[in-house]
């Protein structure tokens, strides 16, 4: 007949690690680094962040707001009427990125009288504020073939494709959509309309 144990027991038999359980455990391991590896990748590659410099892009987006830009999109397409890209003025590699909204694109004819933003004749609907300063826009401008009139959704505090010395923006001159935006002081992060 066996003794029971009654009492405490320190001797309890130590469990062993298997190799399936090795296996899976390097197998999550590996399968986080990997992930972490290509999320780096494709945000270096194919995106990148910015800051909204500036009031022109109110209520859109505040002064100081982190954006990220999609870069990838517009090696497929080409930008169009009411996206919010960031580009270089005139490709200067020195200045911060602008943040603007296309209201126009190759082809279209431009101009801003009395107030209202006219696109081929008609009213944009991108601009429903009165423009006090039209620019360059005062007389109908038509845009190249890979040229954006592109304008801050506050546009009496925005200096843009009105202004002479960034005029309508090259399309090589446009970095990517901003798609994304980080909290701001109204509202938590989302994607950018």
């Amino acid at each position: 007949m066996r003794l029971r144990n009654k009492g405490l027991s320190f001797y309890k038999k130590k469990k062993k690690i298997s190799q399936a359980l090795l296996r899976e455990i390097f197998s999550w391991i590996f399968s986080i680094a990997l992930s972490v590896f290509l999320a780096g990748v494709i945000v270096i590659f194919l995106g990148r962040s910015a800051r909204v410099v500036g009031m022109s892009m109110e209520p859109t987006l505040e002064n100081g707001q982190q954006i990220y830009i999609d870069r990838f999109t517009y090696i497929l397409s080409s930008p169009k009427a009411g996206d919010v890209v960031a580009f270089l003025p005139n490709g200067n590699e020195n200045s911060h990125y602008y943040i603007k909204r296309v209201v126009a694109g190759p082809g279209d004819k431009v101009r801003i009288a009395d107030g209202t933003l006219y696109v081929n004749g008609q009213q944009s609907i991108w601009v429903t504020e009165r423009v006090l300063d039209a620019g360059i826009a005062e007389n109908e401008l038509i845009l190249g073939s890979r040229e954006y009139f592109c304008i801050g959704d506050n546009p009496n505090n925005s200096e843009d494709s009105r202004s002479a010395n960034i005029g309508p923006v090259d399309e090589d001159d446009i970095v990517g959509k901003a798609w994304f935006h980080l909290k701001s002081s109204t509202e938590g992060m989302g994607f950018i309309k």
